[in-house]
């Protein structure tokens, strides 16, 4: 358990402890706002394209063995990461980054189910894997903000090579291998176009305000996320064994489980790139003063995650989803009159709320996802779920951060204020969609759908044409 909590624990700690290091980052690189998007991005998208790969791959060939490999491509990555002498190399060390860490997190979900047998010691489990999240939540601005304070930015990632060495002979002394029994097969046709679907739309987005939105480079980015997206739309249904089975989005808990995880971690992410922004470029706050004013809301947020949990349990999703989206909306809402002067006790305000909202919005999101699912194909939404949280994040920094560039006349010390006022209320936007998805997609009407795709599943092989792969 502790090993594949460590894997977590990296993975998700790169997320906040890299927002924090941005500004340094900028100074020390020449970056522009675009090359900061993809210092965070690159890592989001290529981790959402390749979850359910490495989980199937690792399904197929071992998943202890797939564990240790990208545990090596994840430690290589960030000590590549840590030398990159310009933008663009450390976003290509980022990707290489997110190759490894894609087979990580649900490789080591699938150690866990298969370790621990009994229910209720694999329930107890999960939730010690939930909880990871909050902790790496907690630790990132604030660990974040000291090394790039004392060492440099550059520190940040070597924070992640000796929990690396320690995972890998660890591994290799307690880990069992393990296989699953039916592995599914592996899509490659399907992974390219999701892939294409998410790289095209996101370079578009991120690059449309500094290119242009109709030059011929953006607008052939568009065309082809259009193109792969209908691409996926006519191809999937003909597999036996899609990467993504289009029948699941028949059931309104799991399509509004995406589109929650879709438009709350897009929240989160836009968040946490504003703020980080704004306290260091606008406001002039050192990266551990900044790490240091944001933990109210890291706090606060792992405090209420296990108590979401317990919520869910006793009676479902619709509580916690629909009190944390007009929390993170009232959090982001507090934002949107932001200037060079806010208090800072207004700025706890609004970490304080939102961090609740988020707090509470996580943990019931894949349990919404696998709601009246079979069990047969509970895996497979769960990795739906974890997916969307990526591509939320990824597509969250992309048009708020386009957004707000676009509307910054001069220097972000001196503009960045009141340019982020319409991307605050992007972010509030979201969490009104969370809210109200929660309340419809968690009643009655919307568990018959689910009951209706889960009988779909029943008898499967018989179903498919002869022929069909």
């Amino acid at each position: 358990m502790a090993i594949c909590c460590l894997s977590l624990f990296i993975v998700s700690l790169d997320n906040t402890i890299v927002n924090v290091a941005l500004p340094s980052i900028q100074r020390d690189l020449g970056a522009s706002v675009s090359g900061l998007q993809w210092t965070i991005d690159a890592y989001t998208l290529v981790l959402a394209s390749l979850l359910m790969l490495s989980g199937s791959t690792a399904d197929r060939v071992g998943r202890r063995r797939v564990f240790q490999i990208g545990l090596v491509i994840f430690g290589v990555g960030s000590l590549l990461c840590s030398v990159a002498p310009n933008i663009g190399t450390l976003v290509g060390f980022r990707i290489l980054q997110a190759i490894g860490g894609s087979m990580l997190n649900p490789v080591a979900m699938s150690i866990i189910t298969n370790v621990f047998t009994d229910r209720r010691q694999r329930a107890t489990a999960i939730g010690v894997w939930g909880g990871v999240v909050g902790i790496s939540f907690a630790l990132g601005p604030t660990v974040g903000g000291l090394l790039v304070q004392s060492v440099g930015w550059r520190s940040i990632f070597w924070i992640n090579i000796p929990v690396v060495v320690a995972a890998i002979v660890l591994t290799a002394m307690f880990v069992p291998e393990s296989r699953a029994a039916r592995s599914r097969r592996i899509d490659p046709f399907g992974q390219v176009l999701v892939l294409l679907t998410l790289a095209t739309l996101t370079y578009g987005i991120i690059e449309g305000p500094g290119r242009g939105w109709a030059s011929p480079e953006i607008l052939g980015c568009f065309v082809v996320a259009v193109g792969s997206v209908i691409g996926l739309l006519l191809y999937e249904p003909r597999r036996q064994e899609p990467l993504l089975d289009l029948r699941f989005f028949r059931s309104a808990p799991f399509s509004g489980a995406t589109l929650i995880a879709i438009s709350g971690f897009g929240a989160m992410g836009a968040f946490l790139f504003l703020n980080t922004l704004y306290l260091q470029d606008s406001r002039g706050f050192s990266a551990l003063d900044a790490g240091l004013l944001t933990l109210p809301l890291a706090v606060v947020m792992s405090l209420c995650a296990p108590w979401a949990g317990r919520m869910v349990s006793r009676r479902g999703g619709r509580l916690p989803l629909a009190v944390g989206g007009i929390a993170m909306a009232a959090g982001a809402a507090v934002m949107t009159s932001l200037t060079e002067h806010t208090s800072i006790a207004l700025l706890f305000v609004s970490y304080v709320i939102f961090g609740i909202g988020f707090g509470l919005l996580n943990p019931p999101i894949t349990n919404t996802a696998v709601s009246g699912m079979p069990v047969s194909q509970a895996g497979v939404a769960a990795a739906v779920a974890s997916t969307s949280r990526q591509v939320g994040q990824s597509l969250g920094i992309a048009v708020v951060g386009s957004v707000v560039t676009s509307a910054v006349h001069g220097s972000l010390q001196v503009g960045f204020a009141s340019a982020s006022h319409a991307g605050w209320w992007i972010i509030t936007c979201c969490g009104l969609v969370v809210a109200v998805l929660g309340f419809v997609t968690t009643g009655r009407w919307a568990r018959r759908t689910a009951a209706t795709v889960a009988a779909e599943f029943i008898d499967e092989p018989s179903r498919v044409p002869a022929g069909v792969r």
